[in-house]
């Protein structure tokens, strides 16, 4: 990524509020020579307004380079963080399934082993009741 890239979202910020107080120093002039009317504090919202109106289309037409880079920089930010919530979420199931994998493997093998005990106890009941009879 280039310098110039780097830091386009500050670059166009920047330039934005540049020209908003450019327009509004032009707005305030035309009002303190009376070229707008401007009455109290009224007057003064009214300037900022319009000077937000004025640097409007102009960020618009002169900034359109900078604000391409700025949401070539945002996509590409986003991305970045899509493809490592996808790689972190595709770790947890991996370490998730495992973990259910094995728990399953232990509860199988402790039922087997619980069936042979049962079994054996079984069988050893049976030759001790059969022993008793002889």
């Amino acid at each position: 990524m280039s310098s110039s890239k780097s830091h386009a979202t500050l670059r166009y910020t920047s330039l934005r509020a540049s020209i908003f107080l450019a327009c509004l120093l032009v707005t305030t002039l035309l009002g303190h020579f009376q070229i707008i009317p401007v009455v109290g504090a009224t007057g003064l919202v009214f300037l900022v307004l319009l000077a937000g109106l004025i640097s409007a289309p102009i960020s618009y037409v002169v900034l359109s380079k900078q604000r391409d880079e700025m949401s070539e920089q945002v996509v590409n930010k986003v991305n970045t963080i899509r493809s490592r919530t996808g790689q972190r979420i595709a770790a947890q199931n991996a370490e998730e399934d495992a973990a259910v994998d094995a728990a399953r493997a232990a509860s199988t093998g402790a039922a087997a082993g619980a069936g042979a005990a049962a079994e054996a106890s079984a069988e050893a009941g049976a030759e001790a009741g059969a022993s008793q009879q002889s």
